[in-house]
């Protein structure tokens, strides 16, 4: 699992325009498998331990509304920031990601994070 998360932060961090942090967090525990930050005052396993908070909410929300739908991901939109918060079919864990706005384009964004997480839905 360690080369997967390794690869897939990897390509996230060289590929995304406008990159600044990444985390994988367990949802269950809130435990970040692993976390990259371009930005040494931004912790993503911070972030992610909040936004594990904006997850179980929305999560829950969902369940008691009794829809049937699946969370694709949740974007929160900054003044200077775009947060990704991207959760797996599964619903083990979610990928945090952190871009610049003033360089990064949503659609390459997503659409980065798309590709790239195939491998890591498989290995957790």
């Amino acid at each position: 699992m360690n080369d997967v998360l390794n690869t897939f932060i990897e390509n996230i961090k060289t590929k995304a325009p406008g990159f600044i942090a990444v985390s994988v967090t367990e949802i269950e525990s809130g435990v970040a498998y692993d976390s990259y930050t371009a930005d040494e005052n931004f912790d993503p396993n911070l972030a992610s331990a909040y936004n594990l908070e904006v997850v179980k909410a929305k999560l829950k929300a969902i369940e008691a509304l009794g829809l049937k739908e699946e969370i694709e991901d949740i974007t929160i939109t900054l003044k200077g920031q775009i947060h990704i918060i991207n959760i797996a079919p599964s619903k083990a864990y979610f990928i945090y990601l952190a871009v610049d706005s003033s360089q990064a384009n949503m659609g390459i964004t997503k659409a980065l994070l798309n590709k790239y997480k195939k491998e890591l839905n498989e290995a957790i």
